[in-house]
């Protein structure tokens, strides 16, 4: 069961999906399901001896293109409706024992183009408001498959994260006539907090960083998203995406879990934000009681300084 419930006190929707509590949970490698089918072998979710890159729908999808109806009926104040939308699955390759720092750099640019094309498919269906593209890497994120692979939601929303964002871009432009982007990354281009920089993005620790080692990969022009984007600059955004994550790897001396989110509007600047859970090498960054009771994040380190260890790491 599945369904979208507003939450009034935050002007959101809430997705229920009680079939995901039996999803897979940490499979051995011979039994996982994001590997090819061996012939003989154990039965994955694709069907071929051997693939290169493989999208496809969640087997246990938040949304759906056709969602069953909802298990009870809403309220003028808390309206209930069927959860529509898309969920897939993106593995990067067939290499179980692989993540995306280990990639070869070819395969990354050919999944740049996996994204383009279905980020280009998702927006244009109807119902749908926001397409996010996104990795979780690692248990300690609450990842369980071990399988190197990102997801795509497309939501019939726009998620409140992403709603803000919007909003204050707007605020910004109207109160000041000029772009909160380009404003923004002119400041940290001048400051201490770039870790990494190309023709076409640039990686920085934002001054405003919330998780210790948070990392934005933003674009230095006006590139709103992937389907604005030319071949090489989808070139250039696999290299800046490597290039942060292999650094990552380098920090603390092993894979780094993190969280990969992918931003993009027709009215935005394209960008993708980082955050590792990691504060130092054996200790987590929780969202405790002030992050996710209130919403206000505690950063346990100096962003400059942040951005000075990892610009090493990526040298």
């Amino acid at each position: 069961m599945s369904e979208l419930r507003y939450h009034p006190f935050l002007d959101t929707w809430v997705i229920t999906a009680t079939h995901r509590q039996d999803r897979t949970f940490h499979p051995p490698a011979d039994y996982c399901p994001l590997c090819p089918t061996k012939p003989g072998g154990f039965p994955t979710e694709i069907p071929l001896p051997e693939y290169d890159i493989v999208v496809f729908e969640n087997k246990f999808p938040s949304l759906s293109p056709n969602p069953p109806e909802p298990a009870v009926s809403g309220t003028d104040l808390v309206p209930i409706r069927p959860s529509h939308g898309v969920c897939e699955v993106v593995c990067y390759s067939q290499n179980h024992h692989a993540t995306f720092a280990t990639l070869p750099d070819e395969q990354v640019r050919k999944l740049t183009r996996v994204w383009r094309d279905r980020y280009v498919d998702l927006s244009t269906r109807n119902g749908i408001e926001y397409v996010f593209i996104f990795e979780n890497k690692g248990k300690e994120i609450g990842v369980t498959l071990s399988h190197p692979h990102g997801q795509i939601y497309a939501y019939p929303f726009v998620p409140p994260v992403l709603a803000t964002e919007l909003a204050s871009e707007r605020r910004y432009q109207a109160e000041h006539g000029r772009s909160l982007w380009s404003d923004w990354l002119a400041e940290e281009m001048a400051g201490p907090r770039v870790v990494a920089e190309s023709e076409t993005f640039v990686a920085v620790v934002p001054k405003f960083a919330r998780y210790p080692y948070e990392i934005w990969v933003v674009a230095k022009g006006d590139l709103p998203t992937l389907a604005s984007m030319s071949d090489e600059q989808l070139d250039d955004l696999a290299a800046m995406l490597l290039k942060v994550t292999r650094g990552y790897d380098r920090l603390f001396g092993f894979s780094l879990p993190y969280i990969m989110s992918m931003h993009q509007h027709a009215s935005s600047r394209f960008h993708v934000e980082f955050y590792p859970p990691y504060r130092t090498a054996d200790k987590l960054k929780y969202l405790a009681g002030s992050e996710a009771g209130a919403g206000a994040f505690i950063n346990d380190t100096l962003p400059e300084d942040s951005a000075a260890r990892l610009r090493e790491c990526m040298s």
